[in-house]
Protein backbone atom coordinates (compact mmCIF):
# COMPACT_ATOMS: atom_id res chain seq x y z
CA UNK A 1 0.00 0.00 0.00
CA UNK A 2 1.46 3.34 -1.10
CA UNK A 3 0.99 6.07 1.49
CA UNK A 4 1.09 9.69 0.35
CA UNK A 5 1.56 12.82 2.40
CA UNK A 6 3.82 14.31 5.02
CA UNK A 7 5.10 13.64 8.52
CA UNK A 8 7.21 16.16 10.42
CA UNK A 9 10.69 14.98 11.45
CA UNK A 10 10.42 12.63 14.39
CA UNK A 11 6.95 11.40 13.45
CA UNK A 12 7.93 9.09 10.59
CA UNK A 13 6.71 5.95 12.35
CA UNK A 14 3.14 7.23 11.90
CA UNK A 15 3.56 6.15 8.25
CA UNK A 16 3.88 2.55 9.37
CA UNK A 17 0.97 2.73 11.81
CA UNK A 18 -1.23 4.27 9.13
CA UNK A 19 -0.19 1.62 6.57
CA UNK A 20 -0.87 -1.12 9.15
CA UNK A 21 -4.54 -0.10 9.12
CA UNK A 22 -4.63 -1.10 5.45
CA UNK A 23 -2.61 -4.28 5.88
CA UNK A 24 -4.20 -5.51 9.10
CA UNK A 25 -7.47 -3.66 9.85
CA UNK A 26 -9.36 -3.41 6.58
CA UNK A 27 -8.87 0.18 5.45
CA UNK A 28 -9.13 0.64 1.68
CA UNK A 29 -9.28 4.44 1.59
CA UNK A 30 -8.47 6.71 4.52
CA UNK A 31 -6.70 9.83 5.71
CA UNK A 32 -5.08 11.02 8.93
CA UNK A 33 -4.12 14.57 9.89
CA UNK A 34 -2.62 16.13 13.01
CA UNK A 35 -2.10 19.82 13.73
CA UNK A 36 -0.02 21.15 16.61
CA UNK A 37 0.67 24.77 17.58
CA UNK A 38 -1.11 25.86 14.40
CA UNK A 39 1.07 23.76 12.07
CA UNK A 40 0.36 20.50 10.24
CA UNK A 41 2.69 17.83 11.58
CA UNK A 42 0.99 14.85 9.92
CA UNK A 43 -1.16 14.62 6.79
CA UNK A 44 -1.36 11.14 5.26
CA UNK A 45 -3.74 9.50 2.82
CA UNK A 46 -3.87 6.25 0.87
CA UNK A 47 -6.09 3.88 -1.06
CA UNK A 48 -9.13 4.67 -3.18
CA UNK A 49 -12.21 6.79 -2.61
CA UNK A 50 -14.69 4.84 -4.75
CA UNK A 51 -16.14 1.37 -4.42
CA UNK A 52 -14.52 0.22 -7.67
CA UNK A 53 -11.02 1.20 -6.53
CA UNK A 54 -10.50 3.44 -9.55
CA UNK A 55 -10.20 6.87 -7.92
CA UNK A 56 -7.30 7.66 -5.62
CA UNK A 57 -7.95 9.02 -2.15
CA UNK A 58 -6.39 12.48 -1.81
CA UNK A 59 -5.71 14.99 0.94
CA UNK A 60 -8.85 16.94 0.03
CA UNK A 61 -11.15 13.90 -0.33
CA UNK A 62 -14.19 14.38 1.88
CA UNK A 63 -15.98 11.44 3.47
CA UNK A 64 -19.17 11.09 5.46
CA UNK A 65 -18.06 11.32 9.09
CA UNK A 66 -21.52 10.69 10.58
CA UNK A 67 -21.67 11.89 14.21
CA UNK A 68 -18.30 13.59 14.00
CA UNK A 69 -20.48 16.23 12.30
CA UNK A 70 -22.01 17.07 15.69
CA UNK A 71 -18.83 18.68 16.99
CA UNK A 72 -18.78 21.06 14.01
CA UNK A 73 -22.44 21.99 14.55
CA UNK A 74 -21.80 22.54 18.27
CA UNK A 75 -18.93 24.88 17.42
CA UNK A 76 -21.24 26.90 15.16
CA UNK A 77 -23.73 27.20 18.02
CA UNK A 78 -21.06 28.34 20.47
CA UNK A 79 -19.83 30.88 17.93
CA UNK A 80 -23.33 32.37 17.84
CA UNK A 81 -23.28 32.53 21.64
CA UNK A 82 -20.08 34.53 21.28
CA UNK A 83 -21.80 36.75 18.71
CA UNK A 84 -24.61 37.48 21.16
CA UNK A 85 -27.25 35.79 19.00
CA UNK A 86 -27.80 32.90 21.43
CA UNK A 87 -27.59 32.27 25.17
CA UNK A 88 -26.75 28.85 26.57
CA UNK A 89 -29.33 28.95 29.36
CA UNK A 90 -32.18 30.75 27.63
CA UNK A 91 -35.14 28.59 26.50
CA UNK A 92 -34.97 27.51 22.88
CA UNK A 93 -38.64 28.49 22.57
CA UNK A 94 -37.69 32.15 23.10
CA UNK A 95 -36.07 32.00 19.66
CA UNK A 96 -38.23 29.27 18.14
CA UNK A 97 -41.75 29.42 19.64
CA UNK A 98 -43.00 26.27 17.89
CA UNK A 99 -40.28 24.26 19.64
CA UNK A 100 -41.92 24.96 23.00
CA UNK A 101 -44.79 22.55 22.31
CA UNK A 102 -45.45 19.34 24.25
CA UNK A 103 -43.39 19.99 27.36
CA UNK A 104 -40.36 21.53 25.69
CA UNK A 105 -40.92 25.16 26.71
CA UNK A 106 -38.01 25.30 29.15
CA UNK A 107 -35.41 23.30 27.21
CA UNK A 108 -32.21 25.32 26.76
CA UNK A 109 -29.39 25.27 24.26
CA UNK A 110 -27.11 23.92 26.97
CA UNK A 111 -29.44 20.95 27.44
CA UNK A 112 -29.56 20.29 23.70
CA UNK A 113 -25.77 20.41 23.41
CA UNK A 114 -25.21 18.14 26.42
CA UNK A 115 -27.94 15.63 25.44
CA UNK A 116 -30.19 16.33 28.41
CA UNK A 117 -33.24 17.60 26.50
CA UNK A 118 -35.04 14.25 26.08
CA UNK A 119 -35.59 15.00 22.37
CA UNK A 120 -33.80 11.88 21.19
CA UNK A 121 -36.10 10.39 18.54
CA UNK A 122 -39.42 10.77 16.76
CA UNK A 123 -42.04 8.89 18.76
CA UNK A 124 -44.44 8.55 15.83
CA UNK A 125 -43.37 6.77 12.65
CA UNK A 126 -42.27 9.27 10.02
CA UNK A 127 -41.84 8.98 6.26
CA UNK A 128 -38.46 7.92 4.90
CA UNK A 129 -38.27 11.10 2.81
CA UNK A 130 -38.57 13.40 5.83
CA UNK A 131 -34.85 13.50 6.55
CA UNK A 132 -34.13 15.03 3.14
CA UNK A 133 -36.52 17.96 3.73
CA UNK A 134 -34.86 20.44 6.10
CA UNK A 135 -37.96 22.52 6.87
CA UNK A 136 -40.18 19.49 7.36
CA UNK A 137 -37.64 17.75 9.63
CA UNK A 138 -37.23 20.87 11.79
CA UNK A 139 -41.01 21.24 12.03
CA UNK A 140 -41.36 17.59 13.06
CA UNK A 141 -38.76 18.07 15.79
CA UNK A 142 -40.54 21.19 17.03
CA UNK A 143 -43.79 19.22 17.28
CA UNK A 144 -42.18 16.23 19.03
CA UNK A 145 -42.68 15.22 22.63
CA UNK A 146 -39.62 14.50 24.82
CA UNK A 147 -39.13 10.89 25.86
CA UNK A 148 -38.68 11.97 29.48
CA UNK A 149 -38.76 15.17 31.48
CA UNK A 150 -36.12 17.52 30.05
CA UNK A 151 -33.07 17.70 32.30
CA UNK A 152 -33.92 14.49 34.17
CA UNK A 153 -31.77 12.06 32.18
CA UNK A 154 -28.90 11.97 29.76
CA UNK A 155 -29.88 10.53 26.40
CA UNK A 156 -27.88 10.95 23.21
CA UNK A 157 -29.82 12.23 20.19
CA UNK A 158 -28.21 10.57 17.14
CA UNK A 159 -30.14 12.52 14.49
CA UNK A 160 -32.63 14.95 16.06
CA UNK A 161 -29.69 16.81 17.58
CA UNK A 162 -28.93 18.27 14.14
CA UNK A 163 -32.42 19.57 13.43
CA UNK A 164 -32.84 20.83 17.01
CA UNK A 165 -29.58 22.76 17.18
CA UNK A 166 -29.60 23.67 13.49
CA UNK A 167 -33.20 24.83 13.56
CA UNK A 168 -32.44 27.01 16.58
CA UNK A 169 -29.41 28.50 14.85
CA UNK A 170 -31.42 29.50 11.81
CA UNK A 171 -34.19 31.12 13.83
CA UNK A 172 -31.82 33.00 16.11
CA UNK A 173 -29.68 34.35 13.26
CA UNK A 174 -32.10 34.42 10.29
CA UNK A 175 -29.32 32.67 8.38
CA UNK A 176 -29.23 29.11 6.98
CA UNK A 177 -26.93 26.69 8.79
CA UNK A 178 -24.94 26.14 5.60
CA UNK A 179 -24.29 29.86 5.27
CA UNK A 180 -23.27 30.18 8.94
CA UNK A 181 -20.85 27.32 8.36
CA UNK A 182 -19.42 29.03 5.29
CA UNK A 183 -19.00 32.41 7.01
CA UNK A 184 -17.67 31.26 10.37
CA UNK A 185 -15.71 28.09 9.57
CA UNK A 186 -15.30 27.04 5.95
CA UNK A 187 -14.05 30.37 4.57
CA UNK A 188 -11.75 31.48 7.41
CA UNK A 189 -10.23 28.01 7.89
CA UNK A 190 -10.24 27.06 4.18
CA UNK A 191 -12.01 23.78 4.86
CA UNK A 192 -12.61 21.21 2.14
CA UNK A 193 -16.07 19.94 3.13
CA UNK A 194 -19.18 20.71 5.13
CA UNK A 195 -22.72 19.52 5.82
CA UNK A 196 -23.89 17.34 2.96
CA UNK A 197 -21.45 16.58 0.16
CA UNK A 198 -22.09 19.26 -2.45
CA UNK A 199 -21.22 22.91 -2.85
CA UNK A 200 -17.95 22.72 -0.97
CA UNK A 201 -14.34 23.59 -1.76
CA UNK A 202 -13.64 19.93 -2.60
CA UNK A 203 -15.68 17.89 -5.05
CA UNK A 204 -13.74 14.71 -4.23
CA UNK A 205 -16.36 12.69 -2.35
CA UNK A 206 -15.64 9.20 -1.03
CA UNK A 207 -18.07 6.29 -1.14
CA UNK A 208 -18.39 4.54 2.20
CA UNK A 209 -19.22 0.93 3.01
CA UNK A 210 -18.74 -1.61 5.81
CA UNK A 211 -15.44 -3.19 6.69
CA UNK A 212 -15.18 -6.51 4.89
CA UNK A 213 -14.06 -8.14 8.12
CA UNK A 214 -15.28 -6.67 11.44
CA UNK A 215 -12.59 -5.58 13.88
CA UNK A 216 -12.41 -7.00 17.41
CA UNK A 217 -14.44 -4.67 19.63
CA UNK A 218 -12.86 -2.56 22.34
CA UNK A 219 -16.07 -2.70 24.38
CA UNK A 220 -19.48 -4.29 24.19
CA UNK A 221 -21.89 -2.34 22.01
CA UNK A 222 -25.13 -2.74 23.95
CA UNK A 223 -27.29 -0.77 21.52
CA UNK A 224 -28.19 -3.79 19.37
CA UNK A 225 -29.28 -5.73 22.43
CA UNK A 226 -31.45 -2.83 23.61
CA UNK A 227 -33.09 -2.50 20.18
CA UNK A 228 -33.89 -6.23 20.02
CA UNK A 229 -35.35 -6.10 23.54
CA UNK A 230 -37.84 -3.33 22.64
CA UNK A 231 -38.41 -2.21 19.06
CA UNK A 232 -40.49 0.76 20.27
CA UNK A 233 -37.96 2.05 22.80
CA UNK A 234 -36.15 5.37 22.60
CA UNK A 235 -32.98 3.49 21.60
CA UNK A 236 -34.67 1.66 18.72
CA UNK A 237 -36.55 4.70 17.44
CA UNK A 238 -33.47 6.93 17.69
CA UNK A 239 -31.55 4.80 15.21
CA UNK A 240 -34.29 3.50 12.91
CA UNK A 241 -37.16 6.00 12.64
CA UNK A 242 -37.13 6.44 9.71
CA UNK A 243 -35.01 3.62 8.32
CA UNK A 244 -33.53 6.03 5.75
CA UNK A 245 -31.39 7.33 8.60
CA UNK A 246 -29.19 4.27 8.27
CA UNK A 247 -29.88 3.24 4.68
CA UNK A 248 -29.33 6.44 2.70
CA UNK A 249 -25.56 6.85 2.77
CA UNK A 250 -23.93 7.35 -0.67
CA UNK A 251 -27.27 8.21 -2.27
CA UNK A 252 -27.78 11.46 -4.15
CA UNK A 253 -30.58 12.43 -1.74
CA UNK A 254 -28.34 11.93 1.31
CA UNK A 255 -25.45 13.89 -0.17
CA UNK A 256 -27.62 16.81 -1.27
CA UNK A 257 -29.50 17.09 2.04
CA UNK A 258 -28.51 18.95 5.20
CA UNK A 259 -28.59 16.44 8.06
CA UNK A 260 -26.08 18.16 10.35
CA UNK A 261 -25.98 15.49 13.05
CA UNK A 262 -24.92 12.80 10.61
CA UNK A 263 -24.11 13.75 7.02
CA UNK A 264 -21.18 16.08 7.42
CA UNK A 265 -18.57 15.31 4.75
CA UNK A 266 -15.10 16.40 5.83
CA UNK A 267 -11.49 15.60 5.10
CA UNK A 268 -9.20 14.42 7.87
CA UNK A 269 -7.37 17.73 7.53
CA UNK A 270 -10.66 19.62 8.04
CA UNK A 271 -11.17 17.92 11.39
CA UNK A 272 -7.56 18.44 12.44
CA UNK A 273 -7.71 22.13 11.51
CA UNK A 274 -10.99 22.74 13.38
CA UNK A 275 -9.85 20.97 16.53
CA UNK A 276 -6.32 22.26 16.23
CA UNK A 277 -7.73 25.80 16.38
CA UNK A 278 -9.87 24.95 19.41
CA UNK A 279 -6.81 23.48 21.14
CA UNK A 280 -4.62 26.55 20.71
CA UNK A 281 -3.89 28.84 23.62
CA UNK A 282 -4.50 31.84 21.33
CA UNK A 283 -7.57 30.39 19.57
CA UNK A 284 -9.46 32.97 17.56
CA UNK A 285 -12.45 30.95 16.31
CA UNK A 286 -14.04 30.91 19.77
CA UNK A 287 -13.43 32.91 22.97
CA UNK A 288 -11.50 31.09 25.67
CA UNK A 289 -14.43 31.06 28.11
CA UNK A 290 -16.60 29.23 25.59
CA UNK A 291 -13.87 26.71 24.82
CA UNK A 292 -13.88 26.02 28.56
CA UNK A 293 -17.67 25.49 28.40
CA UNK A 294 -17.20 23.16 25.43
CA UNK A 295 -14.72 21.03 27.34
CA UNK A 296 -16.22 21.19 30.85
CA UNK A 297 -18.51 18.47 32.10
CA UNK A 298 -22.18 19.33 31.62
CA UNK A 299 -23.59 15.82 31.94
CA UNK A 300 -22.17 12.38 32.66
CA UNK A 301 -23.23 8.88 33.54
CA UNK A 302 -25.06 6.02 31.90
CA UNK A 303 -26.52 7.30 28.65
CA UNK A 304 -30.08 6.11 28.05
CA UNK A 305 -29.54 5.81 24.29
CA UNK A 306 -25.88 4.90 23.90
CA UNK A 307 -26.16 2.37 26.75
CA UNK A 308 -22.69 3.36 27.97
CA UNK A 309 -20.98 5.70 30.41
CA UNK A 310 -20.28 9.01 28.67
CA UNK A 311 -19.31 12.51 29.77
CA UNK A 312 -20.52 15.44 27.66
CA UNK A 313 -19.34 19.01 27.48
CA UNK A 314 -21.29 21.61 25.50
CA UNK A 315 -21.64 19.68 22.26
CA UNK A 316 -18.56 17.49 22.62
CA UNK A 317 -17.69 14.18 24.23
CA UNK A 318 -15.05 14.58 26.91
CA UNK A 319 -11.93 12.45 27.04
CA UNK A 320 -12.23 9.39 29.27
CA UNK A 321 -10.04 6.58 30.54
CA UNK A 322 -11.29 3.91 28.11
CA UNK A 323 -9.12 3.50 25.01
CA UNK A 324 -11.99 4.24 22.62
CA UNK A 325 -12.78 7.57 24.34
CA UNK A 326 -9.28 8.76 25.18
CA UNK A 327 -8.87 11.99 23.24
CA UNK A 328 -5.23 12.58 24.06
CA UNK A 329 -4.99 13.85 27.62
CA UNK A 330 -7.70 14.24 30.26
CA UNK A 331 -8.61 17.71 29.00
CA UNK A 332 -9.31 16.44 25.49
CA UNK A 333 -12.70 16.77 23.83
CA UNK A 334 -14.13 15.91 20.43
CA UNK A 335 -16.57 13.65 18.68
CA UNK A 336 -16.29 10.22 17.05
CA UNK A 337 -18.62 9.13 14.26
CA UNK A 338 -20.28 5.84 13.39
CA UNK A 339 -17.90 3.76 11.36
CA UNK A 340 -14.66 5.02 12.87
CA UNK A 341 -14.07 8.68 11.99
CA UNK A 342 -12.99 11.02 14.77
CA UNK A 343 -11.88 14.57 15.42
CA UNK A 344 -10.68 15.92 18.75
CA UNK A 345 -8.75 18.68 20.50
CA UNK A 346 -6.05 18.16 23.12
CA UNK A 347 -5.57 21.60 24.74
CA UNK A 348 -2.68 20.40 26.93
CA UNK A 349 -0.62 19.79 23.78
CA UNK A 350 -2.40 22.37 21.57
CA UNK A 351 -3.13 19.51 19.18
CA UNK A 352 -5.96 18.70 16.79
CA UNK A 353 -6.53 15.22 15.35
CA UNK A 354 -8.63 14.03 12.41
CA UNK A 355 -9.15 10.58 10.90
CA UNK A 356 -11.63 9.54 8.18
CA UNK A 357 -12.14 6.25 6.35
CA UNK A 358 -14.26 4.77 3.59
CA UNK A 359 -14.62 1.52 5.53
CA UNK A 360 -17.10 1.61 8.40
CA UNK A 361 -16.60 -0.42 11.54
CA UNK A 362 -19.23 -1.31 14.13
CA UNK A 363 -17.70 0.16 17.27
CA UNK A 364 -19.68 2.49 19.49
CA UNK A 365 -16.92 5.08 19.67
CA UNK A 366 -13.40 4.92 18.16
CA UNK A 367 -12.28 1.56 16.84
CA UNK A 368 -8.87 -0.09 16.68
CA UNK A 369 -7.78 1.90 13.62
CA UNK A 370 -8.01 5.33 15.23
CA UNK A 371 -6.84 3.98 18.59
CA UNK A 372 -3.71 2.46 17.04
CA UNK A 373 -2.88 5.78 15.36
CA UNK A 374 -3.43 7.67 18.59
CA UNK A 375 -1.23 5.34 20.58
CA UNK A 376 1.56 5.65 18.04
CA UNK A 377 1.28 9.43 17.93
CA UNK A 378 1.24 9.93 21.68
CA UNK A 379 4.14 7.56 22.09
CA UNK A 380 6.23 10.17 20.24
CA UNK A 381 4.95 13.36 21.85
Amino acid sequence: MEVSGYCAPGFESIYRAFADNFRERGDTGAALAVRQYGETIVSLWAGSSDRQGQTAFTEDTIANVFSSSKGVLALLALQQVAEGKLELDRPVADYWPEFGEKGKAQITLRQLLSHRAGVVAFQEKVADELIYDWDAACAQVAASEPWWAPGSRQGYAPFLYGWSVGGLLERATSTPVTELYRQFLAAPLELHGGFGAVGHRSAQVADVGPLKKPLPELRENAISRAIKADRSSAVAMAFSNPVSLVMGTNSREWREAVIPAANGHFSALDLAVIYGELAREDANILPRELIVEAASEQSSGHDAVLQAEVSFGCGFIRSGTAADLRFGGPAGFGHPGAGGSVGFADPERELGFGYVSTRLGQSLFMDRRAVSLLEQLYGML
